[in-house]
């Protein structure tokens, strides 16, 4: 055992003595630059054919190929039907910020804390029974709405960005 401690100990010790080693710095002289050709590691292309570029003599002219299966007209349809169908809709689907969820008393103490410290955004109150809803804003996407909700978090720690139908004039 106490052969065991005594050859611990004197690994300890040299590795001690092998880090206090003195630090010896090295110099370079601008003559002894490292230089190597690394060119035999270097992949070769498989055809080293040189390619010459053409004259303006030499350029064959290009002539309009009028298109055999062109779907302009079938396109067309497509395109017009997608514009009946957007003119037709009332709402899309958008993003508003629910500042307040609860009590009537509460809800319109929300929407006057809101109008009071953030006049800019518009405020409304809805009901859906048994619950009133303060939200605010109406945006097309969750980035439009979080420049606001980060603005109106700070007075309303629990608001949340909701999903919601947006009407379309």
């Amino acid at each position: 055992m106490r052969l065991i401690k005594s050859s611990v100990a004197f690994v300890t010790i040299c590795i001690f003595l092998a880090g206090c080693k003195t630090q010896t710095t090295t110099t370079s002289s601008s003559q002894d630059k490292y230089s190597e050709d690394l060119s035999v590691w270097r992949p070769k292309p498989a055809a080293t054919e040189e390619k010459q570029t053409p004259t303006a003599d030499e350029k064959k002219s290009t002539t309009y190929i009028d298109p055999k299966y062109a779907v302009n007209k079938q396109l067309d349809a497509v395109l017009d039907s997608i514009d009946r169908i957007n003119i037709s809709r009332k709402a899309i689907d958008g993003f508003t910020i629910q500042v307040y969820s609860g009590k009537r008393d509460e809800a319109l103490n929300a929407k006057k804390t809101i109008t009071t410290s953030l006049p800019d955004l518009d405020a409304e109150v809805q009901f859906t029974e048994p619950i009133f809803r303060v939200k605010v804003g109406k945006y097309f996407t969750r980035m439009e709405a979080q420049e606001d909700y980060s603005a109106i978090r700070r007075y309303f720690p629990a608001a949340i960005i909701v999903p919601e139908k947006i009407s379309v004039k």
